[in-house]
Formats: structure tokens, C-alpha cells, sequence
């Protein structure tokens, strides 16, 4: 009979962005992130990779407190 497996501990919450929120210090992250300090740095700088730019497939501005649930655009990341 072989051992059960233990219980792990709860996974992570997924990222609470739009999968598409981009900037640079994310890609260094090698994972989505999870909270603004994560996705901003200095610059405070980021984009949408639909649209390649500072504004959203909306026309609204890319900002981690905008690109999220109950935005029209907004995708989770699963």
C-alpha cells in the first residue's frame, strides 16, 4: 500500500492584473505578478501587450489598479 500524499500547502493566489499588463521589471519577474510593487519599478511605466501601448484595447490607460476584474478587456491569467 503506498503512503498518501501529503496535503500542500493552499497554492498562491493567481495574479489580481490582466494577463496582458506588461512592463519591464516583469520580465525579470519569471512569473505574473502579485502586487504593484512587482509590476512597477522607478518609472512606474507599463503597457498592454494587445495594443503595444500605454492605452488598452478600451482606450482606457494601462494602470495595475485599472487592469483588472470588471474591466471590459480585462483576461485572467487562467
Amino acid at each position: 500500500m503506498t503512503p498518501e500524499p501529503t496535503p500542500s500547502a493552499a497554492p498562491r493566489a493567481l495574479a489580481p492584473f490582466c494577463v496582458h499588463i506588461q512592463s519591464k521589471k516583469a520580465y525579470f519577474l519569471g512569473r505574473p505578478p502579485n502586487t504593484e510593487a512587482e509590476l512597477l519599478d522607478a518609472s512606474q511605466s507599463c503597457w498592454c501587450r494587445r495594443t503595444m501601448q500605454a492605452l488598452g484595447p478600451d482606450r482606457g490607460l494601462v494602470d495595475p489598479a485599472d487592469c483588472r476584474a470588471g474591466r471590459a478587456c480585462y483576461e485572467p491569467v487562467l
